[in-house]
């Protein structure tokens, strides 16, 4: 049997390497495992692919072999290339000549089985069983694009972090796909390894005895066309202000790294008007490395999965800023980041809102998982996606009628209206009689009508 992993960032190799020492896949002993590695950045060629990262060679050990898909498919590109139907055969033969695979069987271990390179690879080996595995908050929310029937029959199971402890994710659940938990303590003893370099990095910018007391993540939010570079650099300096406020005088902001450098720019200016010591770390080291080797007392955010990973994995005090402008400015209503999004609203606290709750340890009891936040997840899930999850339709509807008014802006009224859910807008006789169009149709229905008795 040979195992292929599919990896497109450090944080996903992370990922499945502590799920393989975990043993969710089994025992070494008779498997070859190979790590194939993608670089789905919008300009590759300008990107170091993860294999060439420092750190990398903590990972290496686990594989008897590592190959780049983006070499494999040149010139096409990961995210926009998958092979047409009548040639998947022959890239299997091609591929098992060029990785050496013979004729054994083979197994696949991917992410985001809805989009390429996973769904090419799967498409390629198609007898071959897949298991998905997810690195972040969009595994707690629905399956965004149909998957083919030959294709989920042969989902074997879903591997995810416990980032909300007793959260069930909805991802591949209308297909009977079971989710596996991967320990806690296998992945951080892996991001433990691969942080050496990151670590040396970090005390190189940061002065001995300067230790930053708040972090700031930022997203790059606006090349999601969620809101407009203006906003998320306001969101920013929205992000400073409020750690300022809440008593900080040492922040580190880490931009995301295609972030344009005009962000730093404006925080930097920011900070110097509040009197405030800022850090800008614009090289590449994972958040968990940072949160390992400073430990903040704060880590703030807008709706990154890294809040989130610093709360469930470290312990940290985390608080949320502008997730009521992205909740009211996200589109469409199935968009996949919706449930991060609803998530850490939902349960982290309002940076310039919540003062009384800032600073403090995340702490959300197993009935506050499994009652309302499970409940409200699995409600805006059907919402997003209706068709696929039609049996928890009277769920949805109980659940709204009882706590709608509570959390009405995690639901658009137009979605509740064409859904027709509690919260939508009734439909009234007299709209209808003003309709053109429906005036017109009875009109053209009563001329038939008395042409007939005529």
């Amino acid at each position: 049997m040979t195992q292929i992993f599919f990896a497109a960032t450090q944080y996903a190799a992370a990922t499945i390497t502590a799920a393989i020492r975990a043993g969710l896949f089994g025992p070494r002993e008779g498997q070859r495992r190979l790590l194939v590695v993608s670089n789905v950045s919008a300009i590759p060629e300008l990107s170091t692919p993860l294999d060439r990262m420092a750190g990398f060679e903590k990972l290496r050990p686990e594989f008897d072999a590592v190959h780049s898909w983006n070499e494999t498919i040149a010139p096409h590109h990961p995210v926009g290339w998958s092979p047409r139907a009548q040639d998947t055969v022959m890239w299997q033969r091609a591929l098992r000549l060029a990785w050496d695979l013979g004729d054994e069987p083979v197994e696949i271990a991917c992410e985001s089985i809805q989009a390429n390179p996973s769904r090419a690879i799967a498409d390629i080996f198609a007898d071959s069983p897949v298991h998905v595995y997810a690195d972040g908050l969009m595994s707690y929310g629905p399956t965004r694009n149909r998957i083919p029937v030959g294709l989920h029959s042969r989902i074997k199971r879903l591997l995810h972090l416990d980032l909300v402890p007793g959260l069930r994710p909805m991802l591949l659940s209308e297909y009977g796909v079971e989710p596996v938990v991967i320990p806690n303590e296998s992945f951080l003893r892996v991001l433990e390894e691969i942080g050496g370099h990151g670590v040396s990095v970090l005390d190189e910018r940061i002065p001995e005895g300067a230790r930053p007391t708040a972090v700031l993540l930022g997203q790059y939010l606006s090349a999601l066309e969620l809101i407009t570079v203006a906003e998320e650099d306001e969101l920013h300096v929205r992000m400073l202000r409020g750690a300022v406020a809440a008593g900080h005088r040492r922040v580190l902001f880490k931009p995301h790294p295609s972030a344009p450098a005009q962000y730093s720019q404006s925080l930097e200016q920011a900070a110097e008007e509040l009197g405030v010591s800022l850090t800008v770390l614009d090289v590449p080291v994972l958040a968990e490395t940072l949160y390992q080797h400073v430990r903040p007392d704060l880590v703030v955010g807008c709706f990154s999965t890294a809040l989130l990973t610093a709360s469930a994995f470290y312990g940290i005090p985390v608080a949320r800023v502008g997730t009521d402008l992205l909740l009211e400015r996200i589109t469409p209503y199935e968009n996949s980041n919706r449930v991060p999004l609803t998530i850490i609203d939902a349960v982290l606290p309002d940076l310039e809102k919540d003062a009384a709750k800032v600073g403090k340890p995340l702490d959300l009891t197993p009935d506050q998982v499994t009652g309302g936040l499970a409940s409200l997840v699995r409600a805006v899930g059907y919402c997003m996606q209706s068709v696929k999850y039609a049996a928890q339709r009277d769920e949805t509807v109980a659940w709204l009628t009882a706590h709608l008014a509570e959390h009405q802006k995690y639901f658009k009224r137009r979605r509740l209206t064409s859904l027709r859910l509690p919260g939508g807008s009734p439909v009234r006789a007299e709209q209808l009689r003003r309709n053109p169009t429906v005036r017109r149709l009875v009109r053209g229905i009563r001329a038939a009508q008395a042409q007939v008795q005529g």
